[in-house]
C-alpha cells in the first residue's frame, strides 16, 4: 500500500516512522524546514525504550506525484486548507484519506473537498512532542491508533487499510463504531485542553486547588451535553473511565493545545472549543464555562 503521510510533526513522524520500519511505503508530505531538517538529521525517535534513526521517504507539495492507496492527516485543524490543495494531486479514484485531528469539524471540510466516499475515520493517542531539533519524543508507552469506516460499514477497502497498519508495532484498534470514539476522544481533549489553558496549569494543579474540581467536572458536564445533543450515543462506561482519569489528582496531565499556548505557539482553539460553542448555539445548550475558556483563548489570540 502506498501511504501518503501529509505532516511529520509529533504525530505523523511517529506513526509514520513506525509504518515505513514496518516495511510499508511511506512519503512525508511536508514544509520546506522540515523537509531540510529531516534531510540533514533523518527521523529521530526518542522512546522510553531508546533512539532510533531512520532516513524517511520526503516530498513537497511542488514534487508530489502519483496516487496513493492511502493519505493520512496529521497536521493542525487550522493548517486543513493548505494540506488540502498540497494533497489533492495525490488524490486518485482508489485514494482513501484518514485524518488524524482534532475536534471532528475537519470531517465535513475534508468530505466536502474530496468526497463523502473517501473519507475514514481515525484518531490516535499518544503523549509525544517535538524535541528543539526536531526530533519526536515519545513521553510515556501510549501509542494507539484507532481507524475504521464513519458508517461503522468497514468494506474490503478499509480491510486492506486494516492489513496495511495492524503490524506497525503500535496498537491499533479496527473499529466499527469510529464515531463514538472521535466523539469520545472530543470529550477528553477538549475538557482537558478548556481547564488547562483557562486555569494555566496541569490537572495535578487544578485539582488541588480551592474549585478545581468543580470546575473540571462543571466544563466536562457541559461538552458532553454538547455532544450528545450533536449525536454522540453516550456510552456510560466510556464517559465515567475519561472522567475518573481526568479527576485523578496522582496523575498531572495537560493537553497539546496547553502546551502551545504556553511556548506562544498558534493553537486550536476554533476547532476544539469554538466548534463546541457552536454546536451548543444550535441546540439552545448553556454553555457558560466553555464561553469563558473561549473569550480566554480569543484574547490569547489577540495578544500573540
Amino acid at each position: 500500500m502506498r501511504i501518503l503521510m501529509a505532516g511529520a510533526g509529533a504525530t505523523g513522524g511517529y506513526f509514520g516512522a513506525r509504518l515505513a520500519q514496518a516495511g510499508q511505503d511511506v512519503t512525508f508530505l511536508v514544509r520546506e524546514r522540515r523537509y531540510q531538517q529531516l534531510q540533514a538529521s533523518g527521523l529521530v525517535l526518542q522512546t522510553p525504550q531508546g533512539t532510533e534513526t531512520l532516513q524517511p521517504q520526503l516530498a513537497q507539495a511542488s514534487s508530489l506525484t502519483g496516487h496513493y492507496d492511502l493519505i493520512i492527516v496529521t497536521v493542525k485543524s487550522f493548517a486543513l486548507d493548505q494540506v488540502m490543495e498540497d494533497i489533492a494531486p495525490a488524490v486518485g479514484p482508489e485514494t482513501l484519506i484518514m485524518p488524524i485531528l482534532n475536534g471532528l469539524r475537519h470531517i465535513a471540510t475534508l468530505q466536502q473537498r474530496f468526497g463523502e466516499d473517501k473519507v475514514i475515520g481515525g484518531l490516535c493517542k499518544i503523549n509525544a512532542r517535538l524535541g528543539d531539533n526536531g526530533e519526536v519524543i515519545q513521553m510515556t508507552p501510549l501509542h494507539q491508533l484507532y481507524y475504521g469506516a464513519l458508517d461503522g460499514h468497514n468494506d474490503a477497502r478499509l480491510q486492506r487499510v486494516d492489513a496495511a497498519l495492524r503490524d506497525c508495532q503500535v496498537d491499533t484498534r479496527f473499529s466499527d463504531n469510529i464515531m463514538d470514539e472521535l466523539w469520545e476522544k472530543w470529550l477528553l481533549l477538549s475538557t482537558l485542553g478548556a481547564v488547562c489553558c483557562l486555569a494555566r496549569g496541569n490537572t495535578q494543579q487544578i485539582l488541588t486547588s480551592r474549585g478545581g474540581e468543580a470546575l473540571l467536572q462543571g466544563v466536562f458536564s457541559e461538552i458532553l451535553s454538547v455532544i450528545t445533543a450533536e449525536g454522540y450515543q453516550t456510552r456510560p462506561a466510556a464517559t465515567a473511565r475519561i472522567l475518573e482519569l481526568l479527576s485523578d489528582p496522582a496523575t498531572p496531565m495537560t493537553s497539546s493545545m496547553y502546551r502551545d499556548l504556553i511556548q506562544g505557539f498558534d493553537i486550536e482553539a476554533d476547532q476544539v472549543i469554538g466548534d463546541l460553542l457552536l454546536r451548543a448555539k444550535r441546540h439552545s445548550l448553556a454553555t457558560p464555562l466553555l464561553n469563558a475558556v473561549d473569550v480566554n483563548l480569543q484574547v490569547y489570540l489577540q495578544q500573540r
